[in-house]
């Protein structure tokens, strides 16, 4: 689910709330298909008739509870990095002459898609509210 955006003239892939760009979400899938079909297969090798409902349970119930919360994970992790390297950053400058760069620095990320629409409203306005 990958919309186009323009950005400054040029064309950009911008990444949705799929978190495909963590790659832990992917190392999280790859071991859980692996799992689902080792069951599965090896179920079917011992001759148990049950075998095919590792299929529905693999991939309809403990795929998506594992990408689900990995990408919880991920997105209260980048939540709480940039927030202390902001107030880092706070702390050694002046606010009202760094608001213009940090607000570029969000603008760039956010086209980028390393930020999804909720935290970079969610960060624009701690920006706004500092100043």
């Amino acid at each position: 689910m990958h919309s186009r955006r323009r950005s400054g003239g040029c064309d950009e892939r911008r990444r949705g709330t799929d978190g495909d760009h963590d790659p832990t979400v992917s190392l999280v899938a790859g071991a859980v298909t692996t799992l689902t079909l080792a069951v599965a297969f090896g179920a079917l090798a011992l001759g148990f008739d049950w075998f095919w409902v590792a299929f529905p349970a693999g991939f309809g119930g403990v795929l998506p509870a594992a990408v689900g919360y990995t990408r919880r994970r991920a997105a209260e992790r980048d939540d709480r990095a940039p927030a202390r390297r902001d107030d880092d950053a706070a702390a050694e400058t002046d606010p009202e002459t760094d608001s213009a760069p940090d607000l570029e620095t969000l603008r760039t990320r956010y086209a980028r898609g390393d930020l999804t629409d909720e935290q970079f409203r969610r960060r624009v306005d701690r920006l706004v509210e500092t100043e």
